[in-house]
């Protein structure tokens, strides 16, 4: 599991995306570059992280599920996952 302050980050990090989201749309749209310099940089959506939901990991994402490598494996073992199953042949 991740440590309680990185996911408690990437929260803080979307939070401010959503909410400086506009303004850096009209910045860009403008071609205001020294507005764009202004913003916080955490409202950058190139600056967030993808994690895994249960366990806030980083690596091994797998965008499609929005799970880690790790944890995919376990619910998938379990059945938990509806049309995933072990491969046999």
């Amino acid at each position: 599991m991740a440590k309680k302050s990185s996911i408690a980050r990437d929260h803080k990090r979307d939070r401010m995306i959503i909410s400086y989201a506009k303004k850096r749309t009209e910045l860009k749209r403008i071609g205001d570059l020294e507005g764009l310099y202004r913003l916080p940089r955490n409202s950058s959506p190139v600056r967030k992280n993808n994690r895994c939901l249960i366990t806030g990991r980083s690596r091994g994402y797998m965008r499609y599920f929005g799970l880690s490598r790790i944890t995919f494996r376990e619910l998938a073992s379990k059945g938990e996952i509806p049309g995933i199953t072990k491969s046999s042949w």
